[in-house]
């Protein structure tokens, strides 16, 4: 899963990515609330934001979050206790509040409470398990190679095996805000079916893709 963290104090940044990097995240440090702004679209799974930092407050981005990606988890981090900026973060749509300062420990605990889904494994069939929260595929125990647009495709299908996913989430979020293509999409997706069963991903013309998997709910 990939995790935006907005904080303008980069050694702090560079501690929290350091931190949920050990625990399988992968996290874009930004220091300025505008760079988030345009960067909220990139695909991610949750979002860390500062409330004081440069150009646009971070209670200002998470308007945008809200607005665009309504169901993506929000922490808010800050130094700051006024009763009422924690309200407003709260009224714009935060998920949690972490008053500064923390211990990282706190951090990672809330990220894996509203951030990680319900089971790390997905059973693709045929022996192939895909673990949602590592990134990886296996294939009777052993690991099947994924270019990196392909483990983003089976990340988001991931995320809601009861969902189909249209083919602008598709391209945000594999393609990473990066203008794309139905055909580069198809092309993907032939890719990756030659590596695991070609059932275990099903279209719905018109629409996009699902994933046909069961969870697990045991940890490799």
């Amino acid at each position: 899963m990939k995790i935006l963290v907005l904080e303008d104090n980069e050694r702090l940044c560079k501690l929290i990515e350091n931190a949920l990097g050990k625990h399988g995240y992968i996290v874009d440090c930004i220091y300025d609330g505008e760079e988030a702004l345009d960067k909220i679209s990139n695909g991610y799974g949750c979002f860390i934001l500062d409330i004081n930092v440069p150009n646009l407050d971070g209670i200002s981005v998470l308007e945008s979050i809200k607005m665009f990606h309504k169901d993506t988890p929000t922490i808010i981090i800050s130094s700051n206790h006024d009763l009422e900026k924690i309200q407003k973060s709260y009224e714009t749509g935060c998920d949690d509040y972490l008053k500064k300062p923390f211990f990282m420990y706190e951090l990672i605990q809330k990220v894996q409470k509203l951030c990680s889904t319900e089971s790390y494994l997905l059973d693709l069939g045929n022996g192939f398990i895909f673990n949602y929260q590592k990134r990886y595929l296996m294939k009777d125990n052993e690991e099947v190679t994924l270019a990196k647009k392909e483990i983003l495709l089976l990340e988001l299908l991931a995320k809601d095996i009861q969902r189909t996913f249209s083919f602008e989430e598709i391209e945000e979020y594999v393609w990473e805000g990066e203008p794309s293509s139905l055909i580069n999409i198809r092309a993907l997706i032939k890719r990756i079916r030659k590596k695991i069963p070609e059932e275990a991903i099903k279209i719905v013309k018109g629409v996009g893709y699902s994933m046909n998997a069961k969870n697990i709910k045991k940890e490799l």
